[in-house]
């Protein structure tokens, strides 16, 4: 709601400085912001009376704008994948580990999945083994603790991280 179409007979007034100036009839602060060259913004109608501020109407938007698309990009962190064939070698291993450092450190939740094919699927324990192994290797930079535990599904194994 923007200067005359604020249906309040009275509103709570904050000036351009952000000063408040208490609650004012609506026709009084209509007219602070037109002899200030700038807009009366209801900011706020929860509120008996409803918050007004004065300030210029394409700033309000571009910060509102702003509020939202800062909303957005925090949103507790994406999940990465991290895959892992059964003949991983511990080098490779370490090279993923330092991948989930890197994502675990930017607040993601990092999924870790261990794919058996064939034969591959008769020695479950190794491919157990190999993701601990790779827990191992990130809990001596960072300390994690697991969302989800180790799962066996269809084509191996998954398990969720995240940081503490």
């Amino acid at each position: 709601m923007i200067n005359n179409r604020i249906r309040a007979k009275e509103v709570r007034l904050i000036d351009e400085t952000g000063k408040q100036l208490g609650i004012v009839p609506i026709e009084e602060a209509l007219k602070m912001a037109l002899e200030k060259n700038l807009d009366l913004i209801q900011v706020t109608e929860k509120v008996e009376p409803p918050v007004c501020k004065i300030m210029e109407q394409g700033k309000y938007l571009y910060s509102q704008q702003k509020k939202e698309k800062a909303g957005k990009h925090n949103k507790g962190g994406e999940m990465k994948g991290i895959r892992l064939t059964f003949g991983i070698s511990d080098h490779d291993l370490e090279i993923r580990a330092r991948q989930a450092e890197k994502f675990l450190q930017k607040g993601n939740k990092v999924m870790i999945e261990i794919r058996l094919r064939g034969r591959e699927k008769a020695h479950q324990e190794i491919a157990v083994e190999k993701l601990k192994k790779l827990i191992e290797f990130v809990k001596k930079t960072i300390e994690v603790k697991t969302e989800r535990d180790l799962k066996k599904e269809a084509r191996g194994f998954t398990m969720i991280i995240v940081r503490k």
